[in-house]
């Protein structure tokens, strides 16, 4: 899979692992590895166990393969989506967030070290992202899936109330465990209202503002 922005990286399609046990442990995990939280967070409170995260983290983090996950949105600006890349190189690795233009998959941003690229979303974009039609391309087009991929890029304010209980009902879709859905929640809103907190000057390109 060619991505413009990333050179010779050894790019793959990456939608087929969405479904495998431990995915949401080892994507979602990232967010909570700050040290802000007295409780750490388990791979098994977002499905699977830690076996099964440690086993697919090899597949997500292998660096002679990148896997890309591509989510198409109707309406987008520029035309496209976002693309979610696990860009695995060896001491500066991490999990980019780039718009994409056109069906092909095309990154309109190149890699930059650390951080998220260059895709935030407020959290009325994040839910009609996740909900909306998808531009009928390749890609993940599971609403839930679409939703708890794209909820790192999440800045800006939210009703705390409303955005537990659809992370919560993402969560429980994909497969968490209802014993502790309610604290995979909590850990994921709260780093990510910490770090929102610290970006004032974000923007969403999706929007064109």
């Amino acid at each position: 899979m060619v991505i413009t922005g990333y050179g010779d990286g050894p790019t793959v399609v990456g939608e087929a692992l969405v479904g495998r046990a431990g995915f949401w442990g080892c994507h979602l995990l990232g967010l909570c590895e700050d040290g802000a939280c007295d409780e750490r967070a388990e791979p098994a409170w977002f499905g699977g166990d830690g076996a099964d995260a440690d086993a697919l983290a090899e597949v997500l983090f292998d660096p002679e393969r990148w896997p890309v996950f591509r989510v198409p949105v109707e309406g987008a600006a520029p035309a496209g989506g976002v693309a979610v890349v696990y860009r695995n190189l060896d001491g500066d690795g991490g999990v980019e967030y780039r718009r994409t233009g056109g069906v092909t998959g095309a990154v309109t941003g190149g890699a930059t070290g650390g951080g998220t690229g260059d895709v935030r979303l407020s959290w009325g974009e994040l839910v009609a992202v996740a909900e909306g039609p998808g531009g009928g391309g390749d890609g993940v087009s599971d609403r839930d899936e679409r939703f708890l991929l794209l909820l790192p890029c999440l800045r800006g304010t939210w009703e705390e109330a409303v955005a537990r209980e659809r992370v919560v009902a993402a969560l429980v879709a994909v497969g968490a465990p209802e014993h502790t859905v309610e604290r995979a929640a909590g850990h994921l809103l709260g780093h990510l209202e910490r770090r929102a907190v610290h970006e004032p000057g974000w923007k969403s390109p999706l929007s064109g503002r």
